[in-house]
């Protein structure tokens, strides 16, 4: 995206900002098959430290993750404020790094998602740090232009462990525990499958405890999400806010 584009939109539109970033696991295990019909070649492949069989056909949990995501997107559209205060950031980790897929924008500059490839490891540390480095990067750019905006929010997703650079990977750590020490950042990690490692999750969050999706339940999560992001664009700066726990219970094993 156009950088001139994104900084004429923090003139053009005063809103006040709400700052998400979504950092998502594509690693080769995203691939395995949640759903639909598959028919089996016989062959079989190591990825992401499993033997996997090679299927034709399904819905993989990337497919999941993408059509929810998607959903996220169409739900702050249609919120009138939302969709003029949430700037959505996209960070994926997978193969051997991360990679941006989207950077900070409002809505009208980003009206589609693309679709996303899974292969290889799982550099988490990496992805986080990415994620950071684009969210410390716009919040200057909001003070730079006089922009108001809420207290960031980190969406973590994953299915497995991190096996990326360790020292990335306590780099993420401890950035992520002194933002939300001091109240810089909200974090919402979120696991995947039965794999997903929660211990190392719950390490970027001294707040909030990680929550594991219930079964293949993006849908729900990003609606929730999406819901509590209106509900944030609709407060006042330095407001405590209150998201709706209750609901939790529709996308989360408790």
């Amino acid at each position: 995206m156009n950088d001139l584009l994104r900084q004429q939109d923090l003139v053009n539109n005063p809103s006040t900002r709400v700052p998400i970033c979504l950092c998502l696991d594509v690693s080769g295990s995203m691939n395995r098959i949640v759903g639909g019909e598959t028919r089996d070649t016989g062959r079989t492949v190591f990825r992401d430290g499993q033997q996997w069989n090679i299927v034709e056909g399904g819905v993989t949990a990337l497919n999941e993750l993408v059509a929810g995501v998607r959903s996220f997107y169409a739900a702050l559209n249609a919120d009138e404020v939302a969709r003029y205060s949430a700037e959505i950031c996209v960070v994926t980790f997978g193969g051997s790094s991360a990679r941006l897929v989207k950077d900070f924008a409002s809505l009208d500059l980003q009206p589609d998602f693309p679709d996303l490839t899974a292969d290889g490891e799982t550099p988490m540390g990496e992805g986080v740090n990415l994620a950071l480095d684009r969210l410390e990067t716009r919040k200057q750019e909001y003070k730079d232009a006089g922009v108001d905006y809420f207290q960031p929010w980190l969406v973590l997703m994953t299915d497995g462990s991190p096996n990326g650079s360790p020292a990335e990977f306590q780099r993420a750590v401890s950035r992520t525990r002194e933002l939300v020490g001091n109240r810089k950042l909200s974090v919402f990690p979120i696991g995947i499958g039965p794999e997903a490692d929660m211990v190392n999750l719950g390490a970027f969050s001294q707040r909030r405890t990680p929550l594991k999706l219930k079964g293949m339940n993006f849908g729900a999560f990003f609606e929730w999400l999406s819901q509590s992001v209106a509900h944030t664009s609709q407060s006042m700066p330095g407001e405590e806010i209150k998201l709706n726990v209750e609901k939790i219970k529709g996308w989360a094993e408790l």
